[in-house]
This record gives C-alpha cells, structure tokens and sequence, in this order.
C-alpha cells in the first residue's frame, strides 16, 4: 500500500518531532520567544507606569505653583472682582492655566468652597456646581490622581490651601484637572516598534543558539550510538564509554553489562561446542585405535579381541552417556517443557535413590546416610525429581575418598522442602565454585573423566530445580569436601515458561 505524498511528509514531520535534538530546540525556542515576549511587555508597562507617574508629577508641581499665585493675588476674594488690580492678576492667572492646559492638552477647572466652578479652561462649566468624590476628598487635604487608560487621560486634584493670621492653613478651593496622555502613547508605541524590532532579533539569535545548543548538547548521544555501531558491525568488542553525562553513563553502564553478557554467552557457545566435539570425538577417537589395532596385527588371539571388544563396548556406552545427557539438557532447555506433576513422598524417593546408589558406594566404601527430619509430601515432577537426587548422590559417592561418607539430610518448613547432599571427597577449589553448573567445566578434567563422567550432570540437575521454581546453592572446601543444597516449593505453581498437570 501506497502512502500519498502529504501523508508520507506528515509522518516524516512527525518522527522529527520525535528527535531529542528537534525537541531541544522547539523548547529552547518556546522559552526564549516567551521569555523575550514577557520581557518587553513588562518593559513597556514599566515605561508606562513610570511615564504617568512623572507626567503626574510634572503637572503636580506646576498647579501648586499656580495655587500659590492663586491665594497670594487673592483670587477667591469674590467682593475686590471689580478692581482693575484684581481684573489684571485675575487675567493673568487664567492666561497661565490656559497655557499649562494648552500645554499638557488637557482641562483645569478652579472649585471654590462651595463646590462652584470659578474657571474652566474649556469654558463650559463656569458658574456650576461640581460634586464628586475627588473633589470632596481634596478639601479633606488628600490629594488624588488617577490615570484612565481607557479615555486616554490622568485626573488629578490639587488642594489651594491658605494660611491664616493665626498661622492654622485652610483649604478654601481645588484645582480639578485632567492631562492627556497623547505624547505617552506615542512614545510607548515608539518603544514598542522598537522592542518589537530588537524581539525579532533576539529571537532569529535564540533560533541560532538553540540549533547550536542542541547540537552540543546531544553530541555525546551521537558518540554513544557510534560507538554501538562499531560493536554491531564488529570492528570493536572492547567496553565503551562516553562520560558526558550522568545520562549517558548509565546508558553506556546497561549496554557494557548487556555486551559482558553477550561476550560471555558467545564464549560459552564456542567452548560448549568445542567441548562437545572433544567429548564426542574422544570416544570416537579411541574406537579407530582399537579397530586398528586389530586390523593391522594378522592371527589376533581371542582373548585379545574380547579385550579390544570390552574397551570398544565401554567407549560406546561412554559416548552413548554424552548424546543421553545432551539431550536431556536440550529438553530441559526448552521453555515449553512439561512438567508432569505429582502429590509426591520424598522420603521414599530419596530412600529408593540411595537404595540404587549404594552398590557403588560399597565399592568405594563410602558410608550413606539419610536423615529425615519430618515426612515431605511435595507436587514435583517424578523423573526430574529422581534426576536431581540422582546426580547429586551419585557425584558424592564418586567424587569421595575411599572409607569416606555421605550424607543426605531432607527437611522442610511450611512452604519448602529441602535436600542436603554433603560428602567427605576431594572438594572444588573455591575459584570454580561460580563454574560447576556451566556445561562440560570439571574442577579436575582428568580425574572427572576417570569416573566417567561426561561434565554435563550438575547443569542438568540445575535446570530441573529451576523448572521446579527452586534453588540450587554449593559450598566447599578443597581435600574436606562439599555441600549441595536443594530448595523446592512443596505447592507447584503453574508459571511462564512451564505448565503445570
């Protein structure tokens, strides 16, 4: 199927999202285009702020410079109106609040006591009667302002105060006046365009810094997936390491343990498969010597070739032991393998193993002793059960010095049941204690292969108890002996990997 053209470059839009660099950069972008947004609002309101505080200020100062001439050419003296002096002050003062409203682009309007308009820059409230709260609050002696963003203009009131023969000053009028805020805007908008100009640039600047940082900063995941690449393509088996970051370390940490693994799977192949051809090839080996050896000699006597047959049979049985064995372990390597189970007596399992055992062990004169602590019923699988009794026992008896003894000690608690096989024999050296259950490793080659044995045993009889969901642990000590301890659920519980009966 097909994918039309705009389907193929969304998904191809989509996996760049899904790139740490790509998501890098989209944030580092998102913050910065933000970050500089906030920025010059807050500039701007700033600005803004401070603007019509001074613009307050400013007008603040001259009006009171304007009351003072209002109280000292007494101006609210309404019955000296008629007088020329007072005629020409009265001028003069209005000429100068018609030019600081002229100036500012604003209004001003001088309140008498009685809240009656005295003069009005606008020229149309004169002789009224203003009452608002602003005003009210001015003859309490508090001075208010207020900045309309919405109308464009900042209100303010100025008390007119006088001051009596008695020295006590008295409010005896307000200045109501209101500025606009034209000159502000436009300076604001100035500002802004400038800001605006200055926030392109930083943020084409905050483009090139983000693909720069991303780059860096996911440089060191470049090195890491380089250096994967050497390990898969097999130009490299050695451990790596990036330590850029804690990240990566942990990164590099989980695959050198993964490659450990894989390394030692890989050698653990290769031996088992250079084991097995040994191990095969040993007995084979020996059979074309001894066929030979008789077809080259003429008149071989009989009673040489019932030798040579002995030794053939016995080196068949041998090899016949090694394939049995593999095939075991191949059976119980699969993780569909059944268990067959069963409400089992392990007392009498364990009694009917040594009762099979103890030939062998009279040959040696090793002495064999079951101690139960308790009856163990347990659901197990027969045949594997008797597999791991088997083998432990049997390696016991043989791996022990002659007079020696074994002993097996079964007990159990509320939840498992435990096997314990310990021997007087020649004991592991401690540095193959971790070895024993890997497939073919013998402590000692030559004498293992003395007793017969094919050194498959002990994985055998590991991955039965796994199968059993138990453990299997080992202590020694070399010319004293060993320990084998065997630890199984007594209740079977079917889990992955295996199917309960």
């Amino acid at each position: 199927m097909r994918l039309p053209d705009n389907a193929k470059e969304n998904l191809k839009q989509f996996v760049m999202l899904r790139s740490f660099r790509a998501r890098i950069c989209l944030l580092t972008l998102v913050v910065g285009i933000v970050a500089s947004a906030l920025m010059r609002h807050a500039i701007m309101e700033t600005y803004k702020h401070r603007a019509v505080q001074q613009r307050t200020e400013t007008v603040q100062n001259q009006l009171l410079i304007v009351a003072k001439h209002l109280i000292s050419n007494n101006y609210f003296a309404t019955y000296r109106l008629q007088e020329p002096g007072m005629i020409a002050s009265r001028q003069g003062i209005n000429a100068e609040l018609e030019t600081i409203s002229n100036l500012y682009g604003g209004r001003v309007m001088i309140i008498g006591k009685s809240c009656k308009v005295l003069k009005d820059t606008y020229g149309i409230s004169e002789g009224k009667t203003i009452i608002s709260e602003e005003v009210i609050k001015c003859f309490r002696g508090e001075n208010v302002s207020h900045y309309d963003a919405e109308h464009g203009y900042i209100e303010m009131t100025i008390p007119i105060a006088s001051t009596g023969t008695d020295g006590k000053s008295s409010i005896v009028g307000v200045m109501l006046t209101s500025v606009s805020d034209e000159t502000i805007v436009e300076m604001i908008d100035q500002m802004n365009q400038n800001a605006l100009t200055l926030e392109i640039l930083m943020i084409m600047g905050i483009v090139i810094l983000s693909v720069m940082l991303s780059g860096v900063l996911t440089k060191p995941f470049g090195k890491v997936t380089a250096e994967i690449r050497k390990v898969k393509e097999g130009t490299s088996e050695k451990a790596i390491s990036v330590p850029d970051y804690v990240e990566t370390v942990h990164i590099i940490d989980a695959f050198n343990d993964l490659l450990g693994r894989m390394n030692a799977l890989n050698d653990s192949r290769q031996e088992f498969v250079a084991n097995v051809s040994h191990e095969l090839r040993t007995p084979m080996a020996s059979l074309k010597v001894l066929a030979d050896s008789l077809l080259t000699q003429p008149d071989v006597p009989a009673e040489l070739y019932r030798e040579f047959m002995t030794d053939m049979v016995s080196e068949i049985d041998r090899e016949n032991r090694i394939i049995t064995d593999l095939l075991t372990l191949v059976k119980l390597d699969k993780t569909t393998q059944d268990l067959n189970i069963v409400a089992l007596n392990v007392n009498d399992l364990a009694e009917l193993t040594l009762k099979r055992l103890r030939p062998i062990a009279r040959k040696k004169d090793v002495e064999v002793i079951f101690e139960s602590m308790r009856p163990v019923i347990a659901e197990v699988d027969e045949v594997k059960m008797t597999l791991i009794m088997t083998n432990l026992m049997e390696n016991a008896i043989k791996y022990n010095h002659e007079h020696g003894q074994v002993k097996v000690v079964l007990d159990a608690d509320h939840q498992y049941f435990t096997l314990q096989v310990t021997d007087t024999g020649v004991g592991i050296p401690e540095e193959d204690l971790p070895h024993v259950y890997e497939r073919f490793y013998r402590a000692d080659k030559s004498h293992s292969r003395e007793m017969g044995g094919t050194g498959l045993g002990l994985a055998i009889t590991k991955s039965a108890v796994l199968m059993h969901r138990g453990s299997i642990t080992v202590s020694s000590k070399l010319g004293e002996g060993s320990t084998f301890t065997v630890k199984i659920p007594l209740n079977h519980v079917t889990g992955k990997g295996r199917n309960g009966s």
